[in-house]
């Protein structure tokens, strides 16, 4: 369990910086290479910095109940975490709601009126569900009623996916709404009571910014004898049967062979069935060509004003503006921003690459984001002085109706190759958070050093809640 070995990992991602580092924290006579196409290491995970301002791609909240997740960030990184509160509203019909629910503020809002007829949609829904679960709309209503569903589930869910929530699948909202119900969430806003992951009041974030967690991880991995090998992208896997005999890589001095006992990969699943040569059996090569995924991009607006509102996030509901999410980065940590007198505010919008969106000129889209940013009532796009946008490929996995059976067939052949592991949101095709995605790096590092996981089961339903709520010590007695 504890003989030298090469490792190569593709994508220094938290996922693929996560192996490495637990492959030399447990085997230091490991030989571990990392190669990442990108110029930064943290992948979407990464600090992006413009003009002394840093810019979070997304936002990312350092709260998990996996504790051996929990104690790695520590452990990484020390105490270089600030203590930040959940503040996060949404925007709907002109006015703001908190989130999670204060009550008062949800019934002013609302208006007892629309309020009856939410909890009557809800009752009717609890008495005559819908008889099935397939998709992500059944879901929903079947645990807040139709009525909510129609005002907080399904405009935003639609600008977020770029398709109808019926036809998204259930695993989705199984996964990233978890327990909460209705019941709960009203239970929540009267009592101030929370138990439920999506709904936390604080959280911990690095201080100047989630870069910072891989870039001190990157520095570990290098003090250990790992090699970090930045712009310099993976092309192909070679195959022998069921063995990955070599992966080739392309950097500034041209391609590189690189042999290993062991390859552990974070690119997209379907790019990386693509990059096996030779190729696997046809219905694998099919079923990974149904892969469907969301792209991203946010323009970070730097404002001639201090802090136009306390929010980490503002969820964009209005059907009237493209903006979907919005970020105020001194809300996440002071430290994100360079001086007293401005503010950077991410602006996040999910489109396609082949869509207009995407096309547009950097200096449409910062204008497009001033100007909706005042339509929004945040702030006034006067003062907006300066921007960057930044474009973010393949963002998330697409859990659409062909999703689970093409991941089924892929994972089945994956399985058959002795040597390489799939890691990671967009290596599993799964849309974990990155507690989740460095658990099963965790788990890919132990599987070369002898252990037998199935990384194909971290973080669907059944797992989070009975699995990755066990203590550390009980997990390893386990």
């Amino acid at each position: 369990m504890r003989t030298a070995q090469d490792v190569s990992i593709v994508g220094a991602g938290p996922a693929g910086l996560t192996a490495a580092y637990e492959l030399l924290k447990n085997a230091p006579d490991t030989k571990v290479r990392v190669f990442e196409a990108g110029k930064l290491v943290g992948g979407i995970s990464r600090t992006e910095s413009y003009n002394g301002f840093r810019i979070d791609i997304g936002g990312h909240r350092f709260f998990t109940k996996v504790e051996r997740v929990s104690a790695l960030w520590r452990e990484i990184l020390g105490e270089a975490f600030v203590k930040r509160p959940r503040r996060s509203r949404i925007y709907y019909r002109g006015k703001f709601y908190n989130y999670p629910l204060k009550l008062f503020n949800a019934l002013g809002n609302i208006g007892p009126y629309e309020s009856t007829r939410i909890l009557l949609s809800y009752f009717k829904w609890k008495v005559f569900p819908n008889k099935s679960e397939e998709n992500f709309e059944q879901w929903v209503i079947n645990r807040f009623g139709g009525r909510l569903y129609m005002h907080f589930f399904a405009s935003y869910t639609e600008k977020v996916w770029g398709i109808k929530p019926r036809y998204i699948q259930a695993d989705w909202a199984a996964q990233r709404i978890k327990n909460l119900t209705l019941h709960k969430a009203v239970w929540n806003a009267i009592s101030g009571a929370n138990d439920t992951a999506s709904l936390i009041e604080e959280f911990d974030y690095p201080r100047t910014g989630p870069g910072l967690m891989w870039e001190r991880c990157t520095e570990l991995i290098e003090e250990a004898g790992g090699r970090v090998e930045m712009e310099t992208r993976a092309i192909r896997y070679e195959r022998e049967g069921n063995r990955i005999t070599a992966v080739i890589v392309e950097g500034a001095n041209g391609e590189e062979r690189v042999e290993a006992d062991h390859f552990v990969n974070t690119m997209g699943l379907r790019d990386l069935v693509a990059a096996i040569d030779p190729p696997p059996p046809p219905h694998v090569v099919a079923a990974a060509e149904k892969l469907k995924y969301r792209d991203f991009l946010i323009v970070a607006l730097v404002l001639d004003d201090r802090d136009p509102f306390p929010d980490n996030w503002v969820y964009v509901h209005s059907p009237d503006v493209r903006v979907g999410r919005i970020q105020n980065f001194r809300s996440w940590s002071e430290d994100m921003v360079p001086n007293d007198t401005q503010a950077s505010i991410g602006m996040e919008y999910f489109c396609q690459q082949d869509d207009e969106m995407w096309a547009k000129s950097d200096a449409d889209l910062i204008a497009q984001a001033a100007k909706e940013l005042e339509a929004l009532g945040l702030s006034r796009a006067e003062l907006v002085s300066d921007g960057k946008v930044i474009r973010q490929p393949k963002a998330y996995p697409v859990y659409d109706a062909n999703y689970k059976n093409a991941v089924a067939v892929i994972g089945e052949w994956i399985q058959s190759l002795e040597n390489l592991q799939t890691v990671g949101r967009n290596g599993l095709h799964r849309y974990n958070n990155q507690d989740h995605s460095m658990l099963t790096a965790i788990y890919a590092a132990e599987n070369i050093l002898g252990a037998d996981h199935d990384l194909w089961e971290v973080n669907v339903e059944r797992s989070y809640h009975e699995e990755m709520q066990v203590p550390a010590d009980k997990e390893r007695a386990a």
